[in-house]
C-alpha cells in the first residue's frame, strides 16, 4: 500500500510540474491580480456554486437564476483574461481525467468481466 501512495504523491508532484498546470496558475494569477477580473470571476464562482449547491439539495432553480447565471457566463467569458483562465482549467481537466480513466481501468476491467460472467 505505501508503494501505492507514494505513487500517488510521485503523480502529485508532476501534476504540479506539468505545463497544465503551470498555465492554469499563471492564467489565475493573473485574474486575481487584476480587481476588476478578480471580483467577476469570484461572482461567477459564486454563481456557480450557489446553482451546484441547489441541485445536490434537490432545491428547484428558478427562471430568474437561471438568466442570472447565463448573464454572468457570458460577461465573464468576453474577459480574455477569465476566459483564458477558463480554458486552461478545462486542460487542466482533461488530463485529470485521463488519468482517472487509466488509475481505475483495474476496477471496469474486473467489474467488466464479473458482468459478462
Amino acid at each position: 500500500m505505501a508503494n501505492t501512495l507514494d505513487v500517488a504523491n510521485n503523480l502529485e508532484q508532476a501534476l504540479r510540474e506539468s505545463d497544465e498546470f503551470k498555465s492554469l496558475k499563471e492564467a489565475y494569477e493573473a485574474v486575481m491580480g487584476e480587481p476588476t477580473a478578480k471580483q467577476m470571476f469570484e461572482d461567477f464562482r459564486d454563481t456557480q456554486l450557489n446553482l451546484q449547491e441547489k441541485q445536490m439539495q434537490g432545491i428547484e432553480i428558478t427562471e430568474e437564476e437561471v438568466e442570472k447565471a447565463r448573464q454572468v457566463v457570458e460577461t465573464v467569458q468576453q474577459h480574455e483574461g477569465i476566459s483564458k483562465l477558463m480554458e486552461e482549467e478545462q486542460r487542466l481537466n482533461n488530463l485529470i481525467n485521463e488519468i482517472s480513466q487509466i488509475i481505475t481501468k483495474p476496477l471496469e476491467e474486473l467489474y467488466g468481466t464479473a458482468e459478462q460472467n
